[in-house]
C-alpha cells in the first residue's frame, strides 16, 4: 500500500515526464522533416497555377500507366510522362477557365455522335446515329452501378464511360482553344514582301576577313572575373540544374575461373553412371549416366538449364560457337563442356538425318474464335473446326481432289495460288505447321493444328537437303559459388572501411578497379550499364549527404557500388570553372576582334586586305534570308551590315563568327515587286498556324507558377 501511495503522489511528475518526451519526439520529428515546420507537405507533387497534385491520385496514375505500357517504362519515365500530362492540362484549364471555355449538353451529344456514330449498338436499323439509343446505353451503365456492358470490342461500365466523356470535352475545348488562337494568327502583305525580297532581292560585295586566328591565344589574357560578367551577360545560356558529381567503382558477382572449372566438371561427371544412398529404401541406388541412358528426354530435363530439344537441326540452328565440331560428330559422341554465352554446355550427338531445306506444301485452313487473326466472320469452337477439318481429311482420303475443296479454306491468300506456299526452314510459320512439312514425306496428307485453327495439310516438295543433327545437351548456368559471393562482399566491405580513411582514387588503383564519374541530376534515375538506380540519385541530393560522402547500394543481378559524391552544385548561375568551356573562347574572341580593330588604319577593302596579308575576297547574289557566305561560312551580322550599305559604300569594322570583316557593297540587284502576294501570305500562315500549339503550350508553360517536389515526394 505504502508503494501505491507513492505513486500516486507523484502521478503528476509521471504525466510531466511522459509528455516531455513526447513533445521531444513531435520536435524532433519536426526538425527531421522541415516540410512540417515550413508548412510544405509530403503529400504534394507538385502546385501549379496554385492547383496541387495530390501524392496518392498522382502515384495511382503512374501505376495505372505503367500497367498499360506493359512493364516497358521505369517507374521515373511513368512518372515523368504523368506529371507531363497532369502540367498540360493544369496549365490549359487555367486558361480555359479564364476565357469562360465548356462543353454544353447539345455540344456533348453532337460530341458523342462524331465519336460513335459508327457503333452498331446507337444506330436505327437503316444505320443512321439513333441519339435515343446512345441516352438508353448510358442510362442502362448508370443502372448497372459499376458492372460493364460490351460496347463493340470493349466491356466498359459507368464511371469509364464517364472518363471517356470528360476526355472527348476536354478534347474539343483545347481544339476550340487553339483554334481561336490561330485565327488570330495571319501574315501582312508587308511581311508577305519582306519574305519576297529577303529570298529575291540579291547584293554583290567586296569584303575582307582577318581571321581571329592572326591572332595567338597566349597574346589575350581572360581573368575569371571576365568570365563572370561574361555569364552574368549570358544569364539564359548559363543557368542550370543542381547536380552532383559523382564517382563509383563496381563490385561485380561474377563466377570465378574456380567457379567455372567445377562447373565444367559436374557436367563431366554425368556422363558415368554414379551411386547415390536414397534415404527413403535406406539403400544404395546407382543412378544412369549421359552415356547409359535410355530416357535423354528425362535425362536432360531433370539435369539442364535449357529443355531438351527433340528436334533434328541444321548448321544455321545449331550454337555458333559449337556448329562446326558437332556437324562433324558421329552419333554418340560428345562436345564439351563448352561455353556458350551464359551456359557451360555438354551436348550428345542422338541421331543424324538428311533434311529439306525447303518445302512446298498446300493447305485448307479452318479457323475457330480466338485463333490469331480469326476475324468476327469467324464462328466455330475449336472442337467444330476439328470436326469440319477431320471430315475434310475424309473427303480427301476418299478420293475427293484437295482443289475441289479450297473453297472451304479462309486462307485467301494461298488459295489464289490453289493453295500452295513454298517456304525454307527459316521462315516464321508456326512451329506445328513448319514441323509437319519438314519431317515427314512428299505425298504425306494429314491435320495438323496451330495458333491459327485446324490446317489440312499436303506436302507437294521437298528439296536442297542437307545433314541435319539431333542433339542432346546438358546445360549449365555459369553462376558464382556461395563462396564467390561472399568474397565479393568481404572485398566490398574492406574497400568501403578503408575509404573511410584514406584516398577514394588511390585505393581504387591499388585493388585494379576502375573509378567511374557520372553527373546527376535531382529527377535522374540511369547509371549507363547498371540501368535505373534511382537510390543513388536520391541518396546523393538527400540535405545530409555532404561531399565526400560514399555508401555502398546493392545492384539488382549485378553486385554492388560504393558510390561517393565529389561535387555538389545547387541551382543557378553555372561557376565560372564550369562555364570557361563555352565562355572562354567568346570572351578570347571579343578581345581579339577589339586588337583587330584597333590596328584596321586603312578605310578601303583593298588597302586593308593589303596592310593585313589577306586577300580581297568577292561574293555575288548575296541574299539576306541566306546567311552563309561564300568562302566564309555562316556569316549573319556580316550580311545584315552588307543589306544596310548604300551601293558604292564600304562598312565599319564588323565582328564576326570567324573574324573582323569590312564590306564593301558594290551593286544592289533589286528584285521585281509581285502583282499579288497570295500564294506567299498562305505559305507563311500556313507555317505559322502549325507551330502555334506547341508555342502556346510553350509560353503558357514558361509562365507558370510551377512547384515541383517530385524528388521529395515519389522519387
Amino acid at each position: 500500500m505504502a508503494v501505491l501511495n507513492k505513486i500516486r503522489q507523484r502521478s503528476l511528475i509521471l504525466i510531466l515526464v511522459i509528455a516531455l518526451a513526447l513533445f521531444s519526439f513531435v520536435i524532433g520529428d519536426l526538425f527531421k522533416n522541415s516540410d512540417a515546420l515550413t508548412g510544405g507537405s509530403q503529400d504534394v507533387v507538385a502546385t501549379i497555377n496554385g492547383t496541387d497534385l495530390n501524392r496518392n491520385e498522382f502515384q495511382q496514375k503512374v501505376k495505372s500507366y505503367q500497367d498499360r505500357s506493359g512493364g516497358r517504362q521505369t517507374s521515373t519515365q511513368s512518372m515523368n510522362a504523368i506529371y507531363s500530362q497532369e502540367l498540360r492540362r493544369i496549365v490549359l484549364q487555367s486558361e480555359f477557365e479564364e476565357l469562360g471555355l465548356s462543353v454544353e449538353k447539345d455540344e456533348m451529344r453532337d460530341l458523342l455522335k462524331t465519336s460513335f456514330s459508327s457503333y452498331p449498338e446507337f444506330q436505327d436499323e437503316n444505320g443512321n446515329f439513333d441519339v435515343n439509343r446512345l441516352n438508353a446505353f448510358i442510362a442502362n451503365l448508370k443502372d448497372l452501378e459499376g458492372d460493364t456492358a460490351p460496347l463493340g470490342n470493349f466491356l466498359v461500365n459507368y464511371e469509364s464511360w464517364t472518363i471517356n466523356e470528360q476526355t472527348i470535352a476536354a478534347n474539343a475545348i483545347q481544339q476550340t482553344y487553339y483554334n481561336m488562337i490561330k485565327a488570330g494568327v495571319g501574315t501582312t502583305i508587308s511581311e508577305a514582301e519582306e519574305e519576297y525580297f529577303g529570298d529575291s532581292k540579291t547584293v554583290d560585295i567586296k569584303y575582307v576577313q582577318v581571321p581571329y586566328t592572326t591572332i595567338s591565344d597566349s597574346l589575350v589574357t581572360v581573368s575569371k572575373s571576365d568570365i563572370s560578367a561574361y555569364i552574368k551577360s549570358h544569364e539564359d545560356q548559363y543557368k542550370v540544374d543542381a547536380s552532383r558529381e559523382v564517382v563509383y567503382v563496381e563490385f561485380k558477382e561474377e563466377a570465378s575461373k574456380a567457379d567455372e572449372d567445377k562447373i565444367k566438371t559436374d557436367l563431366l561427371a554425368l556422363k558415368a553412371d554414379k551411386v547415390e544412398y536414397n534415404e527413403n529404401s535406406k539403400n544404395n541406388e546407382t543412378i544412369t549416366g549421359f552415356d547409359a541412358t535410355t530416357d535423354l528426354e528425362e535425362f536432360v530435363n531433370s539435369n539442364s538449364a535449357i529443355k531438351y530439344n527433340d528436334s533434328f537441326l541444321r548448321a544455321a540452328e545449331l550454337p555458333a560457337v559449337a556448329k562446326d565440331t558437332l556437324m562433324k560428330l558421329a552419333v554418340a559422341d560428345y562436345y564439351g563442356p563448352y561455353k556458350d554465352g551464359e551456359f557451360y554446355k555438354l551436348s550428345k550427338i542422338v541421331a543424324t538425318q538428311q533434311m529439306a531445306d525447303s518445302v512446298k506444301v498446300r493447305h485448307i485452313l479452318i479457323p475457330f474464335v480466338g485463333g490469331q487473326r480469326a476475324d468476327a466472320s469467324v464462328t466455330k469452337t475449336p472442337e467444330q473446326a476439328k470436326v469440319t477439318a477431320d471430315s475434310i481429311y475424309a473427303k480427301i482420303q476418299s478420293g475427293t481432289k484437295f482443289l475441289d475443296l479450297l473453297d472451304l479454306s479462309s486462307d485467301k491468300v494461298s488459295n489464289e495460288e490453289n493453295g500452295e506456299i513454298e517456304f525454307d526452314y527459316r521462315a516464321g510459320m508456326a512451329p506445328a505447321f513448319k514441323a509437319y512439312a519438314f519431317d515427314n514425306k512428299v505425298g504425306d496428307i494429314a491435320v495438323v493444328q496451330t495458333s491459327f485453327g485446324y490446317h489440312i495439310i499436303e506436302i507437294l516438295e521437298q528439296k536442297s537437303f542437307n545433314k541435319a543433327i539431333k542433339v542432346a545437351t546438358v546445360a549449365t548456368k555459369i553462376e558464382p559459388s556461395d563462396q564467390t559471393l561472399q568474397d565479393v562482399f568481404n572485398k566490398m566491405s574492406k574497400f568501403e572501411i578503408a575509404a573511410s580513411e584514406g584516398d577514394f582514387n588511390a585505393l581504387a588503383k591499388e585493388r585494379n578497379l576502375v573509378v567511374k564519374p557520372i553527373t546527376f541530376k535531382e529527377l535522374d534515375e540511369n547509371i549507363p550499364g547498371l540501368g535505373s538506380q534511382r537510390e543513388v540519385v536520391r541518396w546523393s541530393f538527400e540535405d545530409d549527404t555532404e561531399t565526400g560522402d560514399f555508401k555502398n547500394f546493392p545492384i539488382s543481378n549485378f553486385g554492388y557500388i560504393i558510390a561517393k559524391v565529389v561535387e555538389k552544385k545547387e541551382k543557378g548561375l553555372m561557376s565560372t570553372e564550369d562555364a570557361s568551356i563555352t565562355a572562354l573562347p567568346e570572351i578570347r574572341k571579343e578581345k581579339k576582334a577589339k586588337l583587330i580593330r584597333e590596328k584596321l588604319t586603312a578605310t578601303t577593302v583593298a588597302d586593308i586586305a593589303k596592310n593585313q596579308g589577306q586577300s580581297a575576297r568577292t561574293a555575288a547574289a548575296v541574299t539576306l534570308n541566306n546567311t552563309t557566305l561564300s568562302g566564309a561560312g555562316v556569316e549573319p551580322k556580316v550580311i545584315g551590315a552588307a543589306f544596310g550599305l548604300a551601293e558604292g559604300a564600304t562598312s565599319k569594322p564588323i565582328d564576326g563568327t570567324k573574324g573582323v570583316y569590312v564590306v564593301e557593297l558594290v551593286k544592289v540587284n533589286e528584285a521585281t515587286k509581285l502583282d499579288n502576294y497570295t500564294a506567299i501570305i498562305n505559305r507563311l500562315n500556313s507555317e505559322r498556324r502549325s507551330s502555334v500549339q506547341t508555342k502556346v503550350f510553350t509560353a503558357l508553360e514558361n509562365a507558370a507558377e510551377i512547384e515541383d517536389n517530385r524528388a521529395k515526394t515519389v522519387y
